[in-house]
């Protein structure tokens, strides 16, 4: 059974169960809206409404009412860990194969508190020419990335992460619309390819080879990661990708472009393997990231509460691996 099958089977199962029917719509798996923050997990509920609202305007996406939403699965996994920079760093630390470093304040959070965490982020000036009138809203109409983190490497130097955070996701061959391709090739041509942007420019590719999903959007999110790291944007000297999705979601890893197909046949390897720098773009599974994370090993009883919500939610965290 897919992946997105069965999880869209279990969560309904799972709502049918929490939730009353006056609650849900016919699907099952989506809340009324005026019951969306419903879907966060409970110790993050009042903050993450805070922070998404003024002043910063943070855009929710369209289904951020549905139990398979990636933004609400990263806000549920991410948000805690803002203001828990010691848990934050073990995560980090994972994800990189180093010690667990000095985490960094991103940007201040919930009740101005500083926070280790941003989220929905397009960086802090116009790095890809996409804003409308010197503004952008954060998480709409612009490349932005699901979360981001700073911390201080080993050698004392700053550098940041941009992450991508995927739960069900899978895309098909279809390419996107073509009414938008002259505002995309505008944009992006000459950012793409060395010595402007992240690609290698020996490859035989276009822009255009890249407008199929999800290597639109890699694309994207690793342009404003080499834009950034040369603006030394907040101070950091590197700026990555760090892609983290289910490992039993096998279809996100299809190659849909067909340009690309003949580098291999998982995509995101063939994604990292087009980079002039392969090791900016990492990936890693949720399981090898939050699968440690038991109520057991909590801190506190909040945290322990957190874990505990996560392994009800996203059972797969608690699947043996492969």
């Amino acid at each position: 059974m897919k992946f997105k099958t069965r999880e869209r089977r279990r969560l309904k199962e799972a709502w049918a169960q929490e939730f009353a029917p006056t609650e849900l719509m016919p699907s099952g798996v989506q809340l009324r809206r005026d019951l969306a923050r419903t879907n966060l997990a409970p110790c993050i509920r009042t903050s993450a409404v805070e922070y998404f609202g003024p002043p910063r305007k943070i855009s929710w996406h369209t289904h951020a009412n549905h139990a398979l939403s990636s933004q609400v699965a990263c806000l549920n996994f991410l948000m805690p860990l803002a203001t828990r920079p010691a848990l934050l760093s073990e995560v980090i630390g994972r994800a990189l194969g180093i010690s667990p470093p000095k985490m960094l304040e991103v940007e201040k959070g919930a009740q101005d508190a500083p926070w280790f965490v941003g989220f929905e982020w397009t960086g802090r000036q116009d790095h890809l020419g996409e804003w409308r009138n010197g503004s952008v809203t954060r998480g709409a109409n612009a490349t932005s990335a699901d979360a981001i983190v700073r911390f201080q490497n080993e050698a004392g130097a700053t550098e940041a992460l941009l992450i991508e955070w995927k739960y069900t996701e899978r895309y098909g061959t279809r390419p996107l619309d073509e009414r938008g391709n002259p505002t995309r090739l505008a944009r992006y041509s000459k950012k793409a390819f060395a010595p402007d942007g992240p690609i290698k420019n020996d490859l035989g590719l276009s822009v255009k080879d890249f407008f199929y999903e999800p290597f639109y959007q890699l694309l994207r999110q690793q342009m404003l990661a080499w834009r950034m790291e040369r603006a030394t944007e907040g101070g950091a000297t590197r700026v990555r990708v760090l892609h983290i999705a289910p490992s039993a979601n096998t279809d996100l890893h299809r190659v849909t472009a067909p340009a690309l197909q003949s580098f291999g046949a998982d995509a995101l390897a063939v994604f990292r393997q087009l980079l002039v720098r392969p090791d900016d773009f990492l990936q890693r599974t949720t399981e090898e990231l939050f699968g440690t994370l038991t109520p057991d090993i909590a801190s506190d009883a909040e945290t322990k509460d957190w874990a505990s919500y996560l392994q009800r939610r996203y059972t797969f965290l608690n699947e043996p691996a492969g």
